[in-house]
């Protein structure tokens, strides 16, 4: 007995000694972090620019949920799934525009693509509101260096000269390492030369948006850098050290991955990770592979993005055998993305800034790999709208008394909450222009009752370009002219007198609504949003996780509360 009792006294004092040692280390760190996740109390906000946290802000390109983490049997992310054990994963978290322009555009100033005015990629955020200050342009304003390397904002829209303060560092990387080519095998760079000089010559200036692309996937046996995302990495530490070298102040790091997007190129060794049989078993079990019953015609494309690539076919079905190297590179592709994270994390640990850092994992949107017999991004649907997000704080992983491993929350969240929950994480103060909503309560209490509803939308997938652009006519003078012509007698079809080509090329907007048990996705005259939708879509996910059914028709009660919740939380009607 009396040797138990020492045991027990020992313990308590161990346990007293940690609470000690764990006070210490937290006021020595990042004050603004302080028990995150072990408190309800609210978070302090009287914090220096000194001991203000880093950010990390790792953004990923055309990434659907598809990780370790996340429950996929297949992907192998290690780095990815070492993030979310020390930290907190989103379940439940949505885009608001499964397109790259208007989804970066929506995050990087915390306002949905209605009021920001932005829903192709082809007009930029600041022509509608020009003195809109975007997440790190705040950042800046309150005492940090900001950087941007990589795809953080979208190519045509990167507002370098306001919302970054600190040029890459490319002069710093070594000689050998030089800015790749869209492939490492110069006959694939070859061929694409090759298949746009003919189609220039054949289509113009149409060929400029898109066409004449070379392969879709490409391995090779090269190192890292000979892709585009490992040299962005290379790029990404040479600015990091070169921030912390030169300046005291707390730095703002935008890391954009541009894999998995299209071509889906990686060196060979992410390629060798993956069985080639179990990627054909898992298409396999892709429910539904056409589109779902009932739903709108013109709520899906006709993978036309895909279908720009010299070895995939214009027209018809994509064969089962391509469709398993496509799904192959798509997953090499992540592994590819996850390794260089892995790197950059490995970097921050090396210069002694991983625990004064806080991480965020996103991606712009999710993506369809045959999912509903399309492949791309561009939809309503859950397949395209879903999306990883990640955060990890100084305090969730040095908090080794209570660790919070692996925490998840099912709430439903969306991209532009990310704005207001990082001020809320560096203890910057409150912007009040901004649609999203802090996800700091839910760091202390994940299953916290949330947001009803998460929204996306996009403009008549069918008749769109892969950019979201209404179709301009020399489309329909390329190889996708028949596929067109397809796809609208489709919706005559089933829109019958309602077909106006004026209103579903321009003017049409599917509005989607994610509530904990519905997807409810409303199809409005963008001109008079006050007027009845032209048709309206319901998903059971309790009952209908994949979305194969609409039944709408036989639920319109359900359908009219959700039409008035859509008008009231996201119309502003």
């Amino acid at each position: 007995m009396e040797k138990r009792n020492r045991n027990y006294i020992g313990t308590w004092l161990l346990i007293m000694f940690q609470f000690f040692l764990l006070g210490c280390s937290q006021k020595s760190t990042v004050t603004s972090m302080t028990n995150i996740a072990n408190t309800t109390k609210p978070m302090k906000q009287n914090i220096s620019s000194t001991n203000k946290p880093h950010v990390l802000f790792i953004s990923i390109d055309d990434l659907r949920p598809m990780l370790g983490t996340y429950g996929d049997p297949l992907a192998k992310t290690p780095n990815i799934d070492k993030l979310a054990k020390h930290g907190i994963q989103f379940n439940n978290a949505f885009a608001q525009q499964a397109i790259c322009g208007p989804s970066r555009a929506s995050v990087m100033t915390g306002m949905r693509p209605n009021t920001l005015g932005v829903t192709h990629n082809y007009v930029k955020f600041r022509d509608n509101l020009k003195d809109v200050v975007t997440l790190p342009q705040y950042f800046m304003q309150h005492g940090y260096n900001a950087a941007g390397i990589g795809k953080v904002f979208h190519h045509g829209d990167k507002d370098a000269d306001l919302s970054w303060n600190w040029k890459p560092a490319f002069d710093k990387l070594p000689k050998h390492i030089m800015r790749p080519s869209r492939y490492a095998l110069e006959e694939n760079n070859n061929i694409q030369k090759k298949y746009r000089k003919a189609m220039v010559k054949k289509y113009g200036k149409q060929a400029k948006f898109g066409l004449g692309s070379g392969p879709a996937f490409e391995s090779a046996s090269v190192p890292d850098t000979a892709y585009l995302d490992g040299y962005t990495t290379e790029v990404a530490i040479a600015t990091m050290k070169e921030i912390h070298q030169a300046s005291s102040k707390p730095m703002f790091i935008g890391f954009g991955m541009n894999k998995p997007h299209l071509p889906w190129v990686a060196p060979k060794k992410y390629w060798d990770m993956y069985n080639p049989d179990d990627i054909k078993q898992s298409i396999n079990r892709i429910k539904p592979k056409a589109l779902p019953k009932n739903s709108a015609s013109m709520g899906v494309h006709a993978s036309f993005e895909l279908r720009t690539f010299y070895n995939v076919p214009n027209y018809g079905d994509i064969s089962p055998e391509l469709a398993v190297e496509l799904r192959h590179a798509y997953l090499a592709c992540i592994s590819y993305v996850d390794a260089q994270i892995g790197k950059m994390i490995q970097a921050l640990k090396e210069e002694d800034l991983y625990e004064k850092t806080v991480v965020v994992l996103w991606s712009d949107h999710g993506y369809h790999l045959g999912d509903m017999g399309i492949w791309g991004k561009a939809s309503n649907y859950e397949v395209a709208t879903k999306v990883p997000l990640i955060f990890s704080t100084p305090d969730m992983r040095i908090n080794t008394l209570f660790p919070r491993i692996n925490t998840h929350s099912d709430a439903l969240v969306e991209l532009i909450d990310m704005y207001p929950t990082l001020l809320e994480l560096t203890g910057l103060p409150k912007y009040e222009s901004l649609d999203g909503k802090s996800l700091v309560p839910l760091f202390r209490e994940p299953n916290k009752k949330w947001k009803t509803a998460a929204f996306s939308q996009f403009p008549t997938p069918a008749l769109r370009e892969w950019g979201a652009y209404p179709l301009r006519k020399g489309m329909r003078e390329t190889y996708f002219g028949k596929l067109i012509l397809d796809v609208e007698q489709r919706i005559k079809d089933q829109q019958g007198k309602i077909w106006n080509r004026e209103l579903f090329e321009k003017h049409l907007m599917g509005y989607s609504m994610r509530t904990e048990r519905y997807r409810f996705i409303a199809w409005i005259d963008q001109r008079d949003l006050t007027s009845p939708p032209i048709y309206v879509e319901l998903y059971d996910h309790h009952n209908d996780e994949n979305e194969t059914i609409n039944i709408a028709a036989n639920n319109t009660d359900v359908v009219e509360k959700l039409m008035n919740e859509l008008k009231s939380d996201l119309l502003d009607l």
